[in-house]
């Protein structure tokens, strides 16, 4: 029986071949917002690094821009917002419009995530979903988002995804998964598939940035909304370009003449935590499950997220 929470819908699984066929689109600067998790104050800081380019810059939120954001205003902001640019599905977006089914919140987790975690996210997605469910004009807008997107930085093909190169909810691209040669050995077949030289994904939620064999890269944005690394109050958003970034990079690499870069999000840190609490008050599911990586981070280092040749 599928457990709500850890089930990954038919309707997730994409497969490689979609991010070949999707239309293209050429950029000089890609921006890659995945995991904004509905944390305004990020959204503010991410639209004012993009204005600060030299040049023009494409923005894509690759999925679950909503999560946090229960309350009517900020659900209405960062989806208005967002939809102004591209964006994909991630799993909390392509969930709201059920009735809290098999998938509940849809994040696929794996068997290592302990089932109090798993039914902590089910309950905040049902109230985001209840939250969703009174503004139908926006739900609408979701509900016609792409599963993927492709681009072309320079000579750089580019396939966007939430999870991985076959599904929306997949953890290919796990920084776990990636420390693991056969692993990462099989995942050539599926840059062959996509026709793509990097993948960009973020649905793990923790930042990581692997060089593999034949010059592929995949990099993990982790979470543009959350801290993603211990002892730090920002966001992190994965930027490639054909120029250098005018913003300090927490990590990167040149690959091809493009530049690849993992850059912060800085946000108005006691903002944000205070338009959480009011939400998410003391023993409330996201409270439980989140409270501690917003004050203090995640057991994640930027030297383990940093690239590293997998070859």
């Amino acid at each position: 029986m599928n457990q709500p929470g850890r089930s990954c819908p038919l309707r997730y699984r994409h497969g490689a071949a979609a991010i070949a066929a999707a239309a293209e689109t050429m950029t000089d600067t890609l921006y890659l917002a995945g995991g904004l998790y509905g944390n305004t104050l990020a959204l503010d800081a991410l639209l004012a690094m993009t204005a600060r380019e030299p040049g023009p810059a494409r923005l894509c939120f690759n999925g679950d821009f909503n999560w946090f954001n229960v309350d009517d205003a900020g659900f209405r902001d960062i989806n208005t917002r967002v939809l102004e640019h591209d964006a994909i599905l991630g799993n909390v977006e392509a969930e709201l419009p059920s009735n809290g089914g098999d998938a509940g919140c849809g994040c696929a987790y794996p068997d290592d995530v302990d089932d109090a975690t798993v039914e902590r996210s089910n309950l905040i997605h049902a109230r985001l979903r209840e939250t969703a469910a009174r503004h139908p004009d926006l739900l609408a807008r979701l509900a016609q988002l792409p599963l993927v997107a492709r681009y072309r930085v320079g000579d750089l093909r580019i396939g966007v995804v939430h999870g991985d190169a076959d599904s929306l909810a997949g953890w290919d691209f796990d920084i776990a998964r990636l420390a693991d040669r056969r692993h990462r050995d099989g995942l050539g077949d599926r840059f062959a598939a996509a026709r793509v030289d990097l993948f960009a994904s973020s649905h793990t939620c923790l930042p990581v940035c692997r060089q593999l064999a034949q010059g592929h890269v995949v990099i993990n944005n982790g979470s543009a909304g959350m801290p993603n690394f211990s002892g730090t109050h920002f966001g992190v958003v994965t930027r490639i370009a054909t120029r250098p970034s005018p913003h300090e990079a927490l990590y990167g690499l040149v690959h091809g003449g493009v530049h690849i870069d993992a850059l912060p999000v800085r946000y108005d840190q006691a903002a944000w935590l205070d338009a959480f609490l009011a939400c998410w008050p003391p023993g409330s599911p996201a409270h439980v499950s989140y409270f501690e990586r917003m004050r203090n981070g995640p057991d994640h280092s930027v030297r383990q997220a940093a690239p590293t040749s997998c070859v």
